[in-house]
């Protein structure tokens, strides 16, 4: 039994009072039993994930390369896109920040479906150099896009070559 004692002095007079006593266990039965009931009712918070679909085995199909575009991922949250193939590209190899790779997206997708009417294909190509949070990012920008059609793929030596040439590897 939990009891909250205060000691007075003696009180002066014929009849000495005795100190009032508490008793505390009805409030600390009733703090466990919130404590109890709030942890039980209470909701953790929920992992987010990314779906993310992996291609099945078997022939693959070719995409057009006038519905591709190529981010390589570099050093200092440098990107550097290219339309098309990289011994044909549509577009000569640009340079972008991570916070601009938006705008691009958004207008090659316009490009691309406005000329073909279909979707664009992006290939993402993080080099070594470049960091985690960078390719999160981008993946999170075919998700806000709304670009179906992506895959992570490893960065070719013409690449690295033009890329070293921009100094962002």
């Amino acid at each position: 039994m939990a009891e909250l004692n205060t000691s007075r002095g003696q009180a002066k007079g014929r009849n000495p009072k005795e100190a009032p006593r508490v008793d505390l266990t009805a409030m600390v039965d009733l703090a466990f039993l919130l404590i109890t009931f709030f942890m039980l009712t209470t909701t953790l918070a929920k992992q987010n994930s990314m779906m993310l679909a992996m291609p099945v085995d078997g022939p693959s199909q070719p995409v057009s390369e006038a519905r591709t575009i190529t981010i390589c991922i570099g050093k200092d949250d440098m990107l550097q896109w290219y339309a098309g193939t990289m011994e044909k590209p549509l577009t000569s190899p640009a340079l972008t920040s991570a916070a601009g790779i938006r705008r691009v997206l958004q207008e090659q997708s316009l490009r691309v479906y406005t000329g073909t009417g279909k979707d664009l294909m992006v290939l993402i190509k993080p080099s070594d150099k470049s960091k985690y949070h960078n390719l999160v990012d981008l993946l999170d920008e075919m998700a806000v896009n709304k670009i179906s059609r992506y895959a992570v793929a490893a960065v070719t030596q013409p690449e690295l070559d033009m890329m070293k040439s921009k100094r962002i590897y």
